[in-house]
């Protein structure tokens, strides 16, 4: 299958984690009829892909062997580091390493050197979305490439997985822009928690404020959606955990701090996560925030 695959430029995949983002994309790229091996540190959790003809593999080496684009989608700089040199023995020569994780801007640079030692070229390619895109294949890329033909050379696999990738110049760019976007992101979600909380503290039934932000200038997808999900308290099945927006937000204030920036809100919504997941809300969606607002009143 690889060779058949390759030679039509269509490569065959090692994805290497498969929780909520990496399920999603193994399932699309399988989807799009790239050969497609999985590993996961939980062999459990990567056994069901084989329902869409994956390979499973025991070790992260042996996912990589024959593979010309190597997907990680995992938790942090640290793990991805680490699977990394343990897939090295795997590693084709003129494999292409396309890194999903969201990282700060210099631990992409870091990733990136790594990449060079075990002589692979480097895509720096962190997504825009969550659980549902991820589903759906519609994520949006925000990409790099350490060697000008790397991009062109995981295309198929971007496109199997989302429905815009947006390029730039140096490595490091990419996680700067993921990082910028989800301090948005982020605020927002506290925003609308700390909103509906006063709203019912103050006697208003809190779905009068969803009803009347709808449609007026401050409307948004994700008031629409995170809100009503605030108020039932059906937030258990994130699509996205709160413990990664911890970590995210964790990155967002020390690469502001590294480039002199004192970013208020970022600062708060940081310490909020972190409190929410101290109390027991990490795998919750992380509008789970909500819940320590409610505490909180």
């Amino acid at each position: 299958m690889s060779g058949s695959n390759t030679a039509r430029g269509r490569p065959e995949v090692a994805v290497l984690g498969i929780g909520t983002m990496g399920d999603a994309m193994a399932r699309n790229i399988a989807a799009a009829g790239l050969g497609l091996r999985v590993w996961n540190r939980r062999r459990a959790a990567a056994e069901p892909l084989t329902e869409v003809g994956a390979v499973v593999c025991d070790t992260a080496a042996e996912a990589c062997r024959g593979a010309k684009v190597v997907l990680t989608v995992l938790a942090n700089e640290r793990v991805v580091s680490e699977v990394m040199d343990q897939a090295r023995d795997g590693l084709d020569r003129d494999a292409v390493w396309l890194q999903c994780c969201t990282v700060s801007p210099e631990g992409s640079l870091r990733l990136a050197e790594q990449a060079d030692g075990l002589g692979v070229a480097f895509v720096e390619a962190p997504v825009l979305g969550t659980r549902e895109p991820a589903v759906a294949g519609t994520l949006t890329i925000l990409a790099a490439a350490s060697h000008l033909c790397a991009g062109e050379r995981v295309q198929p696999v971007l496109d199997a997985v989302g429905t815009r990738t947006v390029w730039l110049d140096h490595i490091g760019q990419p996680s700067s822009l993921k990082l910028a976007y989800n301090a948005w992101v982020l605020t927002t979600v506290e925003g609308i928690a700390e909103s509906l909380t006063l709203a019912e503290a103050l006697g208003v039934d809190p779905h009068q404020l969803i009803n009347v932000i709808s449609g007026s200038a401050l409307d948004s997808k994700y008031v629409q959606s995170k809100g009503p999900k605030m108020i039932s308290d059906d937030l258990d099945t994130p699509s996205f955990p709160l413990e990664a927006a911890a970590k995210d937000a964790a990155l967002i204030t020390e690469s502001a701090h590294g480039a002199g920036l004192r970013l208020g809100i970022a600062e708060v919504v940081r310490d909020r996560l972190q409190s929410a997941a101290a109390h027991g809300q990490g795998r919750a969606d992380v509008a789970a925030t909500y819940r320590l607002s409610r505490r909180a009143a």
